[in-house]
């Protein structure tokens, strides 16, 4: 029997405002469409976000799926063959493998007539509520977009450059929900533990990733001193950055496009439980193919991030929402993704 095809198609999104975060600012993105099709012509939908901080790109995504092509599995069905297949014909490459994952997973749940939380055996009412970001920019901007977002009940804020302060107290001026902070690597040691203070007068409840990536002991360090649980993101990949971060920090942030898998997230979902570590599922900015694809395992994790797809000015799919907050998983077959009309 033949294998399962690879059709691809590159996709351009812009958000609704440019995003800017630490490492800069952007308001046009490309990912890559990833379909599986299989013998009798159902399609299985993925989508690969590419990022030049993982050393990928579209173009290198387009490449890599031709070198995953000979190595797809005939059925579908054959989830974790496929997986170790794709690891021995090209390492790296972790959001084109995600999206050839989520696209599989796709196909089994339109076989089975089940969406992929309940093929895993999972409650979707147990999904936690999504944050919705907000990125760097100026006070009276920031106030506008945290108007804006008044349906979302906790913000995610962009820090980690010279105006955090004046972001902070621009946002209290306007709301006191529940703010969760993520620096994107932006500050140094000294910095974050001179902030950490600051974000308990402001009332943050998480901090994210305030290092750079290799700093793991200046993250001990920062977590130690933080009263506020220090969650890992360009920390940690995959499962097997997991160990070296257990007493160390309080969580991890799961993102498809730096797992490599839907079957990664899992296993990093039951290490860091068996580890006593939160768990944060994130996102790129990406349409709902990808967001839904993360959505399927939010029941299994304490926060979610899941607002990629709301910061667009036109998502081209409809799938997994985060109305008012809250992340309502669909009911359709496999992703349960549509093109919008």
């Amino acid at each position: 029997m033949s294998r399962l095809r690879i059709e691809a198609e590159i996709l351009t999104i812009k958000t609704k405002y440019p995003f800017k975060i630490a490492r800069g600012s952007r308001d046009t993105y490309r990912t890559v469409l990833v379909k599986v099709i299989d013998h009798d012509g159902l399609e299985g939908w993925g989508e690969a976000t590419p990022q030049m901080f993982y050393g990928e790109t579209v173009e290198t995504a387009l490449a890599a799926l031709d070198a995953y092509a000979p190595v797809m599995p005939t059925d579908a069905f054959q989830l974790e063959d496929a997986e170790r297949a794709m690891e021995r014909q090209l390492i790296g490459n972790n959001s084109v493998r995600a999206a050839l994952s989520t696209a599989l997973h796709d196909l089994v749940g339109k076989r089975l007539g089940v969406p992929i939380w309940k093929l895993w055996g999972l409650d979707a009412a147990k999904a936690p509520m999504s944050t919705f970001t907000i990125g760097i920019d100026t006070a009276e901007m920031i106030k506008k977009k945290v108007r804006e977002a008044e349906q979302y009940p906790i913000l995610k804020i962009k820090l980690g450059l010279d105006n955090d302060m004046e972001i902070l107290q621009a946002i209290r001026e306007v709301t006191d929900r529940e703010l969760r902070v993520d620096a994107n690597c932006g500050w140094t040691r000294k910095q974050a533990i001179r902030m950490l203070p600051v974000l308990e007068e402001f009332g943050v409840t998480v901090l994210e990733q305030p290092l750079m990536p290799d700093d793991i002991d200046g993250l001990a360090a920062v977590a130690k001193a933080s009263k506020i649980p220090v969650i890992v993101d360009e920390s940690c990949l995959v499962a097997n950055d997991i160990p070296r971060l257990v007493g160390l920090v309080d969580g991890i942030n799961i993102k498809l496009a730096k797992t490599g898998s839907l079957r990664e997230a899992l296993r990093m979902i039951a290490i860091a439980r068996a580890n006593h570590m939160m768990v944060m599922v994130g996102c790129m900015l990406e349409t709902s193919i990808a967001i839904t694809a993360a959505a399927h395992f939010t029941p299994l994790v304490d926060i979610a991030d899941l607002d990629g797809a709301a910061l667009l000015a036109q998502d081209p799919y409809a799938g997994a929402t985060i109305d008012g907050g809250k992340i309502h998983l669909p009911t359709g077959p496999g992703l349960g993704v549509t093109l919008r009309a």
